[in-house]
């Protein structure tokens, strides 16, 4: 592997060169995409490039006509995807020679995270680094054997000359490769399984020990740029600092949540997260807007409200949903995925202001805004000035004033908008505003989330409990992998949590049986990414590592975790406690990669009860307990019809409170008062 990197290294040594000039009339070139539903993979129909949808009939064509896949992935907000295709992919000469030598393959990472996790291996280990645009190569049957990222238009072209000349000539090179690339994708899954385990409050102090080395105490978020939200990270640090009364660690989670919510990562006028900021102090965010962030978010302060009752959380919340409302709610009760960073051509135009725009705008008031958010002639950002403030509190006057610049800002051209539905960022998306229905009490909240779960139900899944990942055009083609299943499962657990109405506990074990049986591997005791049924993939992964979205399988162990809780099911507290113990030493090492896994640990860790109330005003004091920070606490409602395990037998017309830990109760107690739970 070391020979053939080296030699690859010595072919792409190449001078720079100015991009080629595009050759492309309107929908002079059409190709296959042109029948998807994808609108990244829209993006790329009229490029002279003749690309394929990732199928076993595309494979198939790729061995019958011997010739080397060329798989190129991303996503449409992508803005280096952007750069990419209009260099390369729309450059004619570049195009044919990619179609008669290759064939080429364009997938959504969003819609088939499968294959991207799978080339993005590949290309890791081959080049240590990874990113989108994701462009790997592979042998006719997928086996990978040589990618990168963002190229050059000369450079991507002496890439493709190169590879096509040592796949015809050399071809025992690449050979060579796809044995190493499969033994490491291989063992990169593999984890230190402890039997001996014994979850301790020494560990996670550890733990949060090597992690407090990375924390920017001046600026929140880790000492690195770019900076990622990471709501996942928060939560478990705010969970860790309640339970230890560690104030350092809560007063970090609520310098970086009023550092991102008065930078500008977040969008001071209509509301909503970037996805990253490119600097150290969350002012030049990356422009792309994220279904998945944003619900993740508002999840995030809404929690942080319960603990602090600061008015900025609930601010950002309120903003944050009106701006999913507006922006990101389909007619059939879905949300959509994402905003593109660009508008006009250009990145973040959408957002950006000058003093004379704002003057134009606000006219005499125009003042106030430019002093309330530091604003200048000069500007932040390319002459231009992106909006933070060093406010966290806002007036009235400011918030009227915001208004008519929302308006202002919405004659403008939008950035596109990726409008296919994806189950997993919905269900995330249902758990948000379930989040923010349970402390702010706004029926609206729970409208939203009843409708969004019930159009999930009723169009992505079927009776055999197949689920589907995509939705668009009153369309579905792509079958769910182990995220979509677990969030669902998260969200079903959650809006149970929130409504009492057992139904949707119920279906939640069902999946979750399901997701056992077609995604468990018995071999590792962790689930596969894919189902046993999946049947157009060369190797099933599995997601270990929490990123922006909690690992698939740390979700599925903390269901597995909550459901043996309410049902009593030793076979799910085993399952969950073993995927567990595999994760340990990895927290240790890397806790930002397994902060989902650490709150599961600490829940392991710190006493946790099941909470049942029954009786007359049961509602009210389910209400008041949800409004409370209580992470260690689940909650249920026994009524004289319930069926789930955890209530049956405490049913009464009195007002009763039981504490519970593993399905054994203290005595009830009438009030919330009386409730220890610490």
């Amino acid at each position: 592997m070391r020979n053939f990197i080296i030699l690859f290294i010595i072919i792409l040594v190449i001078n720079s060169c100015k991009p080629q000039s595009k050759n492309k009339m309107a929908h002079k070139y059409t190709n296959d995409l042109i029948n998807e539903t994808s609108p990244y993979l829209l993006q790329h129909a009229h490029n002279p490039v003749n690309w394929h949808a990732w199928s076993k009939k595309t494979i198939e064509l790729a061995q019958k006509e011997n010739k080397p896949l060329l798989i190129s992935i991303g996503y449409s907000a992508c803005h280096w995807c952007h750069v990419m295709e209009h260099e390369s992919f729309e450059n004619v000469e570049i195009a044919d020679f990619m179609n008669k030598h290759f064939i080429c393959i364009k997938v959504d990472r969003e819609e088939r995270p499968d294959i991207d996790a799978l080339y993005m291996s590949a290309v890791q280990l081959l080049t240590g680094s990874g990113g989108w645009p994701l462009n790997c190569f592979a042998m006719p049957n997928g086996d990978a054997f040589y990618g990168g990222t963002y190229f050059r238009p000369q450079q991507w072209l002496e890439v493709l000359k190169s590879v096509n000349f040592t796949y015809n000539e050399k071809k025992h090179l690449f050979e060579r490769n796809v044995k190493e690339l499969k033994k490491g994708i291989i063992n990169s899954e593999i984890t230190s399984f402890n039997a001996q385990a014994n979850f301790s409050k020494e560990t996670i102090t550890q733990i949060i020990n090597n992690w407090k080395q990375y924390f920017d105490n001046a600026n929140g978020g880790l000492n690195r740029a770019p900076k990622f939200p990471m709501p996942n990270n928060y939560e478990t640090l705010l969970q860790i600092g309640k339970f230890y009364n560690d104030s350092e660690l809560t007063n970090f989670v609520e310098l970086t949540l009023a550092k991102m919510a008065m930078g500008g990562i977040y969008d001071q006028i209509g509301g909503g997260f970037a996805r990253y900021s490119t600097d150290e102090i969350w002012l030049v965010p990356h422009f792309e807007k994220m279904l998945y962030d944003n619900a993740q978010l508002v999840s995030l302060y809404s929690k942080a409200y319960k603990y602090s009752r600061k008015e900025i959380y609930k601010r950002i919340v309120y903003e944050t949903l009106n701006f999913i409302d507006t922006e990101f709610s389909g007619e059939n009760d879905n949300f959509y995925s994402s905003y593109d960073a660009d508008s006009e051509g250009e990145e973040g135009t959408y957002y950006i202001w000058s003093i004379p725009q704002i003057e134009e705008a606000l006219g005499d008031d125009a003042n106030k805004i430019i002093d309330y958010y530091n604003l200048t002639q000069e500007g932040n950002f390319e002459g231009y000035n992106i909006l933070s403030t060093t406010h966290e509190n806002e007036s009235e006057q400011i918030s009227e004033l915001k208004e008519k610049l929302l308006e202002a800002r919405n004659k403008r051209q939008k950035p596109g908008l990726d409008d296919k539905t994806l189950t997993s960022w919905n269900a995330l998306m249902i758990i948000g505003y379930l989040d923010a229905y349970t402390v702010f009490n706004e029926k609206y909240f729970l409208h939203k989330a009843e409708k969004n779960l019930n159009f999930i139900l009723k169009n992505q899944l079927d009776d055999k409990l197949l689920l589907y990942r995509n939705y668009k055009n009153n369309t579905k083609s792509i079958q769910a992998f182990l995220d979509d299943y677990a969030i669902l499962i998260e969200a079903l657990i959650k809006m149970y949590q929130t409504t009492f109405n057992e139904k949707y506990i119920f279906k939640a074990k069902q999946l979750t049986e399901y997701t056992i049986t077609h995604f468990y591997d018995n071999n590792s005791d962790y689930f596969f990414f894919t189902p046993d049924y999946q049947d157009d993939i060369i190797l099933r992964k599995k997601e270990l590592d929490d990123n922006v979205i909690p690992a698939s399988n740390s979700v599925m162990a903390k269901n597995l975790f909550v459901l043996a809780k309410y049902y009593g099911n030793t076979n799910y507290a085993v399952k969950s406690e073993k995927m567990l113990q595999g994760i340990e030493n990895k927290m240790l090492a890397n806790p930002v990669y397994y902060s989902n896994w650490l709150q599961l640990y600490l829940w392991n860790v710190q006493p946790f009860y099941e909470i049942v109330v029954t009786g007359n005003n049961s509602d009210e004091v389910l209400n008041k307990l949800n409004k409370q920070y209580l992470p260690n606490v689940i909650l249920a409602k026994a009524t004289k019809n319930s069926k789930l395990p955890v209530t049956i037998g405490r049913f009464s017309t009195e007002l009763k409170l039981y504490k519970c830990k593993n399905n054994t109760c203290d005595l009830p107690v009438n009030s919330i008062s009386e409730l220890d739970l610490n």
